[in-house]
């Protein structure tokens, strides 16, 4: 009569080391969402707690956005949005939250504060964000401050024009690139002052899971990322970059991107926005990188600057007979000239997805093709 004990015993220590190893293998999820040339990007960590980091465009792309976020939501498995951190009030990144709210249950809303760039475009918009964070939770950030969110420790670097100035968990060291920095007076991309704008006011997160780091900054700018990296770097450095601006060369110095020596980078271009070749010059040059992803092949890079298909996730609804060898060159802003339309890209659109494990351990796989890498951490099988 003592067998059968013994192996129920078994089968239950041998079911509960089932359950322990099903827990541990939760990964922490993060989609790159496709909103051509916005932003969306859902976070859900292995207890199933999501944020998501902006609402995609308002205006004719606030449904097209919309269902492209909640694909992701869907392939997620969630209910609701936990948290939804507003990174700054421009069109691309606030325009289409109106519609997302109506599809989908958001429980906090977190942002900078007031905005700084009121218009006629921009004030509805804001006026509907009021009206839905008056019946929630609502909390305004500032460096320095935790986001509670279970499994992960995420960290706001920055919010309202101003930076972390203690460093992160070791972070701190001397900053060498900071010797050869210069400030833009002029935004190399709009050829207008630098200025506070609502981009200044970006709130940037860098999240930690275990081994694994990964950095946003919203449309940070040039300038902040001297402010926020030197004398020393007060990030550290990081697994996973999600870049600045969509890639352009108004962000992304090398005082930042190469101090934090990501192992990926994943650059949430537009088809024309984003991917010039003076910031795909940083981008490839940056120490430890092993690979550069985009959301969108990009015309601004041509093939002169871009990277295999097999990285990039959306192509062109209308082909090209090839891609020009070099890169497009827009008018110059506000000099009365038009550039061509930019190519359509209203068909089924494609996120890229990354996985990371707790030892550092992550997986980035393009969600157009199915192909997939995984970036080994030092104490990874």
């Amino acid at each position: 009569m003592r067998a059968p004990i013994v192996i129920l015993s078994a089968l239950a220590v041998s079911a509960a080391l089932a359950v322990a190893r099903a827990q541990t293998a939760k990964t922490f999820d993060v989609y790159v969402i496709d909103v051509e040339g916005g932003n969306a990007t859902l976070y859900v960590s292995p207890s199933g707690e999501s944020v998501l980091i902006d609402s995609g465009n308002g205006g004719a792309g606030a449904a097209r956005d919309a269902d492209r976020i909640m694909a992701a939501v869907k392939d997620a498995g969630l209910k609701q949005i936990d948290h939804l951190i507003t990174t700054h009030y421009h069109g691309d990144h606030v325009g289409g939250l109106p519609e997302l709210a109506k599809r989908v249950q958001i429980a906090d809303f977190i942002d900078h504060g007031a905005n700084v760039q009121p218009g006629a475009n921009i004030d509805p918009t804001l006026q509907q964000y009021a009206d839905l964070y008056a019946k929630v939770k609502h909390t305004v950030v500032k460096p320095g401050d935790k986001i509670p969110v279970a499994g992960l420790d995420w960290r706001v670097v920055s919010a309202a024009g101003k930076v972390l100035t203690t460093p992160l968990p070791g972070a701190g060291a001397p900053n060498r690139y900071c010797a050869s920095f210069k400030r833009h007076e002029v935004n190399p991309v709009s050829g207008q002052p630098v200025g506070n704008t609502e981009d200044e006011q970006s709130v940037g997160s860098q999240v930690t899971f275990g081994k694994f780091r990964a950095l946003y900054l919203g449309d940070f700018t040039w300038n902040e990322e001297f402010d926020l990296m030197c004398p020393t770097n007060r990030i550290g450095t990081i697994d996973l970059f999600v870049v600045s601006r969509h890639g352009q060369p108004s962000s992304n110095s090398a005082v930042l991107v190469h101090a934090i020596q990501p192992r990926a980078i994943i650059m949430n271009n537009g088809i024309r926005k984003g991917g010039q070749p003076d910031a795909m010059k940083v981008f490839l040059n940056a120490p430890r990188l092993e690979n550069l992803w985009q959301i969108h092949f990009s015309q601004l890079s041509g093939q002169e600057y871009t990277v295999p298909g097999m990285f990039i996730a959306n192509s062109f609804d209308e082909q090209q007979p090839a891609m020009p060898v070099a890169p497009m060159t827009p008018p110059p802003q506000g000099q009365g000239q038009q550039a061509a339309p930019v190519p359509p890209h209203n068909g089924p659109a494609f996120y890229i997805k990354v996985s990371a494990q707790q030892d550092g351990t992550f997986t980035v796989t393009n969600g157009r093709t199915g192909f997939g890498k995984t970036y080994r951490s030092a104490t990874g099988t």
